[in-house]
């Protein structure tokens, strides 16, 4: 088996395992429409804490049962409304701090873009620096939230892709993967890359990750 054909098969056995995005298992159907746009921009914030990825993602889907799934209610929330649903996600270590800075965020958005991201998306006019910048005016997102969002809407965003930052690419060197964005999607195939990028960064972030998909690779 050549070199490309050896990392072909990992990253497959990497897609296979751990190719779902984010927003997919945080119960998002992502589209370029405000309210699933909206979601992701609080699973950001949320994934971008020092905290477990599945606390984060549950904490996401327990704001949203909770009816926190548009900035209007987000702002209009009691406070205490929000460490709540944070606390049922299991979101206790930061809950105070990111509730404030969620209802604080959910206001700038409704007051500079109307609580619609897609007029901050128009705002940046295809500048995926600018879009990064804009992203970190709200409150709690900050590069790695930033980047956490860009990785996961690229899949509507197309001006975004591909978005394989660096913590995707420290995934990719755990994995002995090329570090060129486009030698790696020309790897995985017709996967989206958004799909890549999560699994990518499950390996950045859990060394058990990239040990099971070069195991997969190596029983060929």
């Amino acid at each position: 088996m050549s070199g490309r054909d050896e990392e072909r098969s990992v990253v497959r056995a990497l897609l296979d395992t751990h190719g779902e995005t984010y927003a997919a298992e945080a119960g998002i159907r992502l589209r370029d429409t405000p309210q699933p746009l909206y979601r992701l921009l609080v699973l950001a914030h949320l994934l971008s804490a020092r905290i477990k990825g599945s606390i984060a993602v549950a904490s996401a889907r327990a704001l949203h049962e909770a009816g926190l799934r548009d900035p209007r209610r987000m702002a209009g929330a009691d406070r205490q409304d929000r460490v709540d649903a944070l606390g049922r996600g299991g979101y206790r270590r930061y809950d105070e701090r990111t509730a404030t800075q969620l209802g604080d965020a959910a206001r700038l958005l409704n007051e500079r873009w109307g609580g619609d991201l897609r007029r901050l998306r128009a705002e940046a006019d295809g500048d995926v620096g600018e879009l990064r910048r804009l992203l970190q005016e709200f409150p709690g997102i900050g590069p790695a939230g930033a980047d956490i969002f860009l990785r996961e809407v690229q899949h509507v965003w197309p001006e975004a892709a591909p978005y394989l930052d660096g913590k995707a690419l420290q995934g990719a060197r755990r994995l002995e993967l090329p570090q060129d964005p486009e030698r790696l999607l020309g790897l995985a195939g017709r996967a989206r890359p958004a799909v890549l990028a999560a699994a990518l960064v499950r390996a950045a972030i859990d060394r058990d990750v990239a040990a099971d998909a070069l195991n997969r690779a190596a029983s060929e």
